[in-house]
This record gives C-alpha cells, sequence and structure tokens, in this order.
C-alpha cells in the first residue's frame, strides 16, 4: 500500500464500504474490494493506536504518572 495519511485512508475506506452496500459487483470485485478495505482499516487502526500511544506520553507528569484530564469539547 502506498504511503497514505489517516484521513485519505478513511475517506478510501468509506468509498469501498458504499461500493459494497450497492450489490452490483461481481463476486471477485466484492473480494478485492473488500481485502482493499481490510487493509485500510488495519491501517487506520494502527494509526489511531500510534496516536493515542503518542497522547499518552505527553499527558505524563514528571514523575511518569499519566495525567487525567477531562476532554472538552468545543461544539457545546
Amino acid at each position: 500500500m502506498a504511503k497514505k495519511n489517516f484521513e485519505k485512508a478513511l475517506a478510501d475506506l468509506e468509498n469501498i464500504v458504499q461500493r459494497l452496500d450497492e450489490n452490483n459487483l461481481s463476486l471477485d470485485e466484492a473480494l478485492s474490494l473488500f481485502e482493499e478495505g481490510i487493509k485500510l482499516s488495519r491501517f487506520c487502526s494502527q494509526r489511531l493506536d500510534a496516536v493515542e500511544n503518542k497522547v499518552g506520553i505527553l499527558l505524563r507528569d514528571d514523575e511518569g504518572n499519566l495525567k487525567k484530564e477531562p476532554f472538552e469539547n468545543s461544539d457545546s
């Protein structure tokens, strides 16, 4: 898989899901899209895990303890 960023991979995955939902694909086309979707899903999952680990590192205090801070939603 070519180097992708998370947003591009997620958009591609959403496109694949939409195409699979249309039900007008041959079995081979559907299988190929499914395989690509699995690769994209794994890529997105790995990126999210990496970001979660990085955030955890950034939120540690000077003694290495994880500081829990409430998430403030700017939409409300």
